[in-house]
């Protein structure tokens, strides 16, 4: 699966990783779909399939370049730079349109997975009964997730670690949402929002040569956190893609259609028009987490009202999401014919 590269095909690779950083980071968008739709779904399974006994033999051994060319580091190395990247930057910029700008947010990430949906589906020419059953019962599977009730937080490092098992399924599943796996399992505010945002306030006061975090409790329980939720995160993935790869060999044609139902009943957690539900506490006063925020419990969906301009808007912006996806999928195209 590798294959040689340029240097723009590298930054194209790094952005590819950025978008999905964010598309991760954001409850109901998965970043196996733009992995899927970018064209190296398949590229990124096997890779990192690759992480298995031959690799660690080759680590443990000492022969590092044999083990990069191996598991096609060039490849995982510049996508997870680009995720790194968007970690700390494309995703903070998401969090302030997501709280500014929320229903425009919703509708461009709605119209991308409509996008999604039909650059994929093009593509496959193989229905019959049984990819139909397949589809139907990933579209059932993608709208009961997106009905559950979510849990409460709980910093238990062992349910820390499955979260970053569960939660990793984003990359790898094309429309099961990682961060909504986490709000369902109640720790989205601690995993995504409050441990990261502590490990990048460490690395800024590090720069700064200021080690006055190693006195502070609760900033080393939330890096203990992250950690932790990393280790879990990494093993998930490399067992997931076994896994998958497997799958794909075996049953292309039926998990693709999985993947296809999954990517449409998902449409339901990314529904733009929908009030927050927050959590409250016995006494009915609504629960803070550590930033201030309010904390968000469930959603309630309602059908627009067709006669405002935000509604039209709002429109605009699931037909601009469609375009941004078609446009990527037909350069992405363009670019492997030539």
């Amino acid at each position: 699966m590798q294959q040689t590269r340029t240097f723009t095909d590298k930054i194209l690779l790094v952005l590819k990783g950025l978008a999905m950083g964010a598309a991760n980071k954001v409850p109901g968008v998965s970043g196996g779909v733009v992995a899927f739709v970018a064209g190296f779904y398949e590229e990124f399974i096997y890779s990192l399939q690759k992480v298995n006994l031959k690799a660690f033999k080759l680590l443990i051994s000492g022969r590092f370049k044999s083990l990069y060319q191996y598991i096609n580091g060039k490849f995982l190395s510049l996508l997870i730079l680009g995720m790194l990247i968007s970690y700390f930057s494309v995703s903070k910029i998401l969090d302030y349109l997501i709280v500014h700008y929320e229903l425009y947010v919703w509708s461009g990430f709605f119209g991308m997975i409509i996008g999604s949906i039909y650059y994929i589906s093009r593509d496959f020419d193989e229905w019959d009964k049984n990819s139909i059953l397949f589809a139907v019962l990933g579209i059932f599977g993608g709208i009961a997730i997106s009905f559950l009730e979510p849990a409460r937080e709980n910093d238990n490092l062992w349910f820390v670690f499955i979260c970053g098992m569960i939660s990793v399924s984003g990359m790898t599943l094309p429309g099961l949402s990682g961060s909504f796996i986490l709000i369902l399992l109640g720790n989205y505010v601690l995993l995504l929002v409050d441990s990261v945002n502590a490990l990048y306030d460490t690395i800024a006061e590090i720069i700064l040569l200021d080690f006055s975090f190693t006195g502070d409790a609760e900033r080393l329980r939330m890096l203990r956190v992250l950690i932790v939720f990393a280790a879990g995160s990494l093993a998930g993935l490399v067992s997931l893609s076994h896994l998958l790869g497997y799958v794909l060999k075996k049953r292309k044609k039926e998990t693709f259609a999985v993947i296809i139902g999954f990517i449409t009943g998902s449409l339901g957690v990314v529904w733009p028009w929908k009030e927050k539900i927050y959590k409250v506490n016995e006494l009915g006063e609504t629960l803070i987490d550590r930033e201030g925020h309010q904390i968000i419990d469930n959603y309630d969906r309602y059908w627009p009202e067709l006669y405002t301009p935000e509604t039209w808007l709002a429109f605009l912006f699931i037909i601009v999401g469609i375009f941004i996806v078609l446009g990527l999928a037909w350069y992405e195209n363009r670019n492997l014919k030539s």
